[in-house]
């Protein structure tokens, strides 16, 4: 019942477009530890941020010669404020320009910040911040929930390395879901669990919601996860399997030819043919142990000419990827 309400929040979020979830500086700090190699020399880009006082603009503004980046960038929609959040209530907005630390005192002061003021209102699909995105070596940011498909289609067609925040469910998009069966997508290390804060006007839910004693909301997601085409170690560890294949153990489904996993710890080591698996196992998924074949949805519907999830005795299973084992 509770990770129901975890994905009820994200899903009333893209509803009605409250995508202002600001991320902690602790969860930036955790995930990008894992990439510090990837950033020597580069123009990180963070577009999708209040830049004066982002996380992910602190960041990298602190740790800019610790990283030896070349440069960092951050815009914000519609906003132009010195404040956390943004009421959209401005059609310009600005950008940052952060080059390194000038006077020796290994902090970014406010007269090294390049503020840049905008036509625009900063949306990350403008011309002024594509042109700005064609200057970026990796993009760092959490985008819109409610316009995750797009925003990554235009990190894909930009050819652009990313770390990015997003719904863990966005695995089951189409477009999603192709871009990691054609390895431009995976999985970072963090997933799960993750708290941000979230503007004083948004109303309170009743699960996965507080206010700290300052007056702060805070909103709790249960199913969030980094994604990334950077390429990290994680990505190239096996999966280790131990369970044997019985067939009264994983029954096929019955408008598919798979077998039926529940957890991705239950995959058997000796199973040659097609399984279906949740979507987490992308957070374990090694390109050179497992194929990737399709998505649930897309595959009964090639075959049956309708719409539906992968079912057992009659009834629908969760969101089923399937894989094959490419080492049988």
């Amino acid at each position: 019942m509770v990770k129901k309400s975890q994905n009820e929040n994200l899903t009333q979020a893209k509803k009605n477009k409250k995508d202002e979830f600001y991320t902690q500086l602790a969860d930036i700090e955790r995930e990008l530890k894992h990439y510090k190699k990837h950033f020597k020399g580069k123009v990180v880009y963070c577009n999708c941020d209040d830049p004066r006082v982002s996380n992910f603009f602190h960041y990298f503004s602190f740790n800019f010669e610790k990283l030896g980046l070349k440069k960092l960038i951050t815009t914000c929609y519609k906003n132009k404020d010195i404040d956390l959040f943004s009421r959209n209530n401005t059609e310009q907005a600005i950008y940052l320009e952060y080059t390194g630390d000038k006077n020796g005192n290994n902090v970014p002061d406010l007269e090294e910040i390049g503020i840049h003021h905008l036509k625009g209102d900063g949306d990350f699909r403008s011309e002024e911040s594509i042109e700005l995105l064609k200057e970026a070596d990796i993009v760092v940011t959490n985008p819109p929930f409610s316009l995750f498909r797009e925003y990554v289609t235009q990190l894909i067609e930009y050819d652009k390395k990313f770390i990015i925040i997003g719904n863990q469910n966005a695995i089951t998009y189409k477009e999603i879901f192709n871009y990691f069966k054609e390895n431009k997508i995976w999985i970072g290390y963090k997933s799960g669990d993750m708290e941000f804060k979230v503007p004083g006007y948004y109303e309170p839910r009743e699960t996965r919601y507080r206010q700290d004693e300052t007056g702060q909301k805070w909103r709790s997601m249960g199913n969030i996860c980094w994604y990334t085409n950077l390429d990290i170690a994680k990505r190239h560890e096996d999966l280790i399997l131990y369970k044997k294949y019985n067939k009264n153990e994983y029954p096929k489904y019955d408008n598919y030819n798979a077998i039926n996993i529940d957890k991705v710890k239950e995959i058997p080591v000796d199973y040659k043919d097609t399984m279906g698996v949740p979507i987490t196992f992308l957070a374990k998924h090694n390109p050179m142990q497992f194929d990737l074949i399709g998505i649930d949805r897309p595959l009964v519907e090639a075959i049956t000419g309708k719409v539906s999830r992968f079912k057992l005795n009659d009834k629908e299973k969760f969101a089923r990827i399937v894989i094959r084992n490419k080492r049988l």
